[in-house]
């Protein structure tokens, strides 16, 4: 089973191509703001380097959110398009669980943690089982010091919400410990291998989904 899975809910556009489990071809590149002009062509360079056409692909996964509004928006239109041209199914795979992937079968439990805006942030907390990846604190939005207030144990924390506030939070808390820069950032690798089971059990993104934002968009909230 061909896979091509897209990450837009960060700065960094993640693209990646995967047989089942085995990883083709990954692309990744700082998108600030840009992923309407550079996804489908990022998308056109993974495909191309693997010698293979839209048609040779069964299915689609792509980071639902939290995280950019506008970025987790083009990503979601660009897959729901390839998904009605193509016929194939997509999976909509949550960014924070996704990211959790980063540190599979780690021993700690798991904080990933992504930026909203100044002093705010995206967190959830995980732990993996074998093979199993247990949530243990849902997806929030809130300041650091709740994000600080939910945590229980020891966490291995990382993401672009970790690094931007990093000082902030080491002075709140001793429970944080970082985890490894390789695992920082969001991947659209991981989103693939998270699809892969609801793939194996029909669990596929309704038609009409939109991003899981967590707290409003700038338009709900004018509007």
């Amino acid at each position: 089973m061909n896979i091509l899975a897209v990450e837009t809910g960060t700065s960094l556009q993640s693209i990646a191509l995967l047989r089942e489990d085995r990883v083709l071809s990954h692309l990744c590149q700082e998108a600030k703001g840009s992923h309407t002009k550079i996804l489908l062509p990022a998308i056109h360079e993974a495909l191309s380097s693997q010698a293979l056409k839209p048609s040779d692909l069964q299915g689609l996964a792509v980071s639902i959110g939290p995280g950019s509004f506008s970025g987790l928006r083009v990503g979601l239109a660009t897959m729901t398009g390839f998904r009605m041209a193509l016929g194939i199914p997509l999976v909509a795979v949550p960014t924070l669980e996704a990211m959790a992937w980063n540190l599979r079968g780690a021993k700690r439990p798991i904080c990933p943690i992504l930026k909203a805006r100044s002093g705010v942030v995206y967190w959830a907390c995980f732990r993996w089982e074998g093979e199993r990846l247990v949530q243990l604190v849902p997806e929030q939005f809130g300041p650091l010091d709740a994000l600080v207030q939910s945590l229980s144990e020891t966490m291995l924390v990382f993401g672009e919400g970790w690094m931007l506030n990093r000082e902030s939070f080491s002075k709140m808390t001793g429970l944080m410990k970082e985890a490894p820069l390789e695992a920082m950032n969001a991947s659209a690798v991981n989103v693939g291998l998270a699809s892969l089971s609801r793939f194996k059990t029909g669990n596929f993104a309704e038609y009409g989904v939109g991003p899981h934002y967590i707290q409003p968009s700038y338009a709900e909230m004018k509007g």
